[in-house]
């Protein structure tokens, strides 16, 4: 017999995985002792990797949503931000900070350091027109931020909200040039959205659509730090040399206005002084805190929004309720930053870490008159009542709303300015709170700038910092030149001038022009809360305030100083030519329809869509409605099978056809519960390959559709009803969507896929002749 030897036996024994590793340590540390260090080896041919310049700070960008400078309480606002209060007393607060008035230009600005119209950003990308300073395709010419910092030695992260990709760009098939991964941020987790449903949102991971992770109490602010806090683990253990610029861009406060509802509690019964008696509150303690001037005026109310003392006892409960949701909001995303702070600390990274937090991407939002649960309604012209208001206050803030707060919370929050979001003319939507912190380069701490700064310094500001030069060309491309200043000058210096000294301004054909302290203003058309834009923006009249005198911005003094008008009228129109703000076009609505941009899908009429994980956002599917039909192949076992054949939208409007108990069932989804439209077919499928089709068809003469169910080319179901009834959002073949296409007990339950076989779906409208 033949015997084994030492090793052999080793080999086939429980030691053998520890001899192993004894093996491997051994050899490794034998390399080790043989190698050169990897910080002197010099390599020959292998590429040289970008390096940042040494002690290059880290940097941390931080942008929230549709914030008004009176809001946090860093800047003297009823809302508690501790981690925003606890930056500002190790940094510095900014406060004569300007933004663009509007989401997609100003955050266009902020990354690329260039003027929105100077980069195709003159609009929010959803509006986008064929004009240069408003296609919302930012060019190659403009590199970002998160581009030039990669290319010197940066690892670079996205994460939260994108709203400047185009999009007729944002679909399945990209392209992904103009996503954040083309943009030059190595990782992205966020959405490519002017907004997202905090409870169910629309996720993208790098180019992929993503689920939310299932878990008990889920919620997006506290979804992205934990993405960011993992990131920053990762790259702190495998590339703890490298610096890093990451940018976190919330949602909050963006309707709809979603929290915890244990944190919308812990806001009950604070709001119930009122918007008016809130701004006074709120100029209060900015003057007690040195914010503003001690002389500085509380613009009054514009007349078009109601006084608090005129409402009924109902509605300042239905109101004050929307407010402590939107405060829960803001209050909860400050924890959740507070948490990423924490881990730098922890890390021993905050020390050379340059945070800039700006509080808003323009001023609180005028957007809705009178605030809604159902803010998509509201924004298809729908205004909501006070009885409906007052019916389902309860769910506000929940994930069965999509909650905004009236136009008059805006405005309080933008104390003590006129007007808000939209408003390019008045520094309610142009002017927000902004923190600067860098503990090993800061020393100052504690204090407040006053010096005139913009959204387009911040990139100057970044690369000041890190010592790097913005490039000529970029993958051989000519760069614009920044059209922003440096704020690196304020850091030791208080009272230092103003390098930033004339600003243009303009959205919606609402503009301004600032030079040294006086700014020129248009009187805006039409109100930020209407969409139809029947005004021309040539014949807005025009106002002069002196803000060196009048911080508020609350006094026209044009009829004093005709000549500085006159000025600083000229100055907007000069740049205006040197930017491509012209032509000046206030009609949002015309600017929503299709045909007005480029689209994947523009003149086609039948799609072939096949069951998978695809998102299909409206750029990829079409807008099924009066005129369409939905065909479905589905293999069926005779069974009760449940699930979702196609699914278009979610509870906030929206269609799917889906077998319920083995019966194929059509719902729509008007946006409002109370009108579900439900379509049954009366017998289960039987065994075999079917064509089920549901088509839609608009009543003659007056609003409203029919809607009947084929099965096999025989009719076995219709209904007429008194909505247009179609679909909207991202679309899913044989998958749910993310939130439920509705709530209650007429929408039956839709499991992850459907207990059948789904051959194709397909959409097709009917052609004349």
């Amino acid at each position: 017999m033949r015997h084994e030897s030492g090793i052999a036996r080793l080999r086939s024994s429980a030691s053998a995985a520890a001899l192993a590793a004894m093996m491997a340590q051994a050899l490794a540390s034998a390399a080790a002792a043989q190698a050169p260090a990897p910080q002197t080896r010099h390599w020959n041919f292998y590429p040289a990797a970008p390096q940042a310049h040494a002690g290059a700070p880290n940097v941390l960008l931080v942008m929230t949503d549709d914030v008004g400078f009176g809001a946090s309480s860093t800047f003297g606002g009823p809302v508690p931000t501790p981690t925003f209060d606890a930056l500002a007393a190790a940094g510095l607060r900014y406060t004569a900070f300007h933004t663009v008035a509007m989401c997609s230009p100003t955050r266009a600005a902020l990354l690329t350091g260039r003027n929105h119209h100077a980069v195709g950003s003159g609009s929010i990308a959803d509006v986008s027109s064929d004009q240069e300073g408003y296609t919302s395709v930012i060019p190659k010419s403009a590199a970002t931020i998160g581009r030039v910092l990669r290319d010197n030695g940066y690892d670079t992260a996205f994460f939260g909200k994108n709203h400047n990709t185009p999009v007729w760009e944002n679909g399945p098939m990209g392209p992904y040039d103009h996503w954040p991964n083309g943009m030059g941020f190595d990782y992205f987790y966020g959405f490519n959205a002017p907004f997202a449903d905090q409870f169910h949102p629309d996720l993208i991971e790098n180019r992929n659509p993503v689920r939310p992770p299932d878990q008990p109490g889920y919620i997006l602010d506290r979804d992205l730090s934990d993405h960011l806090i993992h990131w920053l683990r990762i790259q702190h253990t495998v590339r703890p040399d490298h610096p890093f610029f990451a940018y976190y861009a919330s949602g909050a406060t963006h309707s709809p206005h979603m929290a915890p509802r244990d944190w919308i509690e812990r806001f009950r019964g604070r709001f119930d002084q009122g918007w008016d008696r809130m701004r006074e509150e709120t100029l209060e303690r900015q003057k007690a805190a040195g914010i503003v001037p001690a002389n500085t005026v509380l613009t009054p109310r514009p007349p078009e929004l109601p006084a608090w003392d005129s409402l009924t006892p109902e509605m300042k409960h239905v109101y004050a309720r929307m407010m402590e949701v939107a405060a829960a909001q803001l209050a909860y995303f400050d924890l959740q930053i507070g948490r990423v702070i924490g881990e730098l600390k922890a890390e021993g990274e905050l020390d050379n870490t340059l945070v800039i937090f700006i509080q808003g991407d323009n001023g609180g939002t005028l957007e809705d008159r009178v605030g809604s649960n159902q803010e998509l309604r509201v924004i298809a012209g729908a205004e909501s009542t006070d009885a409906e208001l007052a019916r389902d206050i309860d769910k506000h803030g929940g994930p069965e709303a999509f909650a905004n707060y009236p136009a008059a919370w805006g405005w309080a929050t933008n104390a003590p300015f006129q007007w808000g979001k939209r408003v390019a003319s008045h520094l309610g939507g142009l002017r927000d709170g902004m923190v600067i912190s860098w503990p090993r380069r800061i020393t100052q701490v504690g204090q407040i700038r006053t010096q005139f700064t913009h959204v387009i310094d911040v990139a100057p500001t970044i690369y000041e910092a890190a010592s790097v030069t913005p490039p000529k060309t970029v993958d051989g491309v000519a760069q614009q030149p920044l059209d922003g200043v440096s704020m690196v000058y304020t850091f030791d210096h208080a009272d230092a001038a103003p390098r930033h000294r004339e600003q243009y301004f303009e959205l919606l054909g609402n503009r301004a022009y600032y030079k040294d302290g006086w700014i020129a203003s248009t009187l805006p058309g039409n109100m930020p809360w209407d969409n139809s834009g029947r005004v021309d923006p040539r014949t807005f009249k025009w106002a002069l305030y002196d803000l060196n005198t009048d911080w508020s911005q609350s006094k026209d003094v044009s009829a004093q100083y005709p000549k500085k008008l006159a000025e600083l009228e000229a100055g907007f129109d000069k740049a205006a030519r040197k930017f491509h703000v012209y032509p000046l076009d206030a009609n949002l609505l015309a600017r929503m329809a299709p045909g007005v941009r480029p689209s994947p899908i523009a003149g086609r009429t039948s799609f072939t869509y096949y069951p998978g994980d695809t998102r299909y956002t409206a750029q990829a599917f079409p807008a099924v409605g009066a005129g369409w039909t939905i065909t479905a192949e589905i293999g069926a076992d005779g069974g009760l099978a449940q699930g979702p054949v196609l699914v278009q939208g979610d509870h906030f409007g929206g269609q799917a056809l889906i077998l319920d108990q083995g019966r194929p069932t059509y719902i729509y989804n008007p946006g409002d519960l109370q009108h579900l439209v439900k379509l049954e077919a009366p017998d289960v499928l039987p065994a075999g390959r079917h064509q089920v089709a549901v088509a839609i068809t608009a009543l003659p003469g007056r609003r409203g559709s029919t809607v009947e169910m084929k099965v096999d080319g025989r009719a076995v179901a219709s209904l007429t009803s008194e909505f247009a009834v179609g679909g909207r959002g991202a679309a899913y073949v044989g998958r749910p969507g993310i939130a439920p296409i509705a709530d209650g007990p007429l929408a039956p339950p839709i499991p992850m896929t459907c207990g059948c076989e789904i051959g194709f779906v397909k959409v097709e409208k009917a052609t004349a002749g």
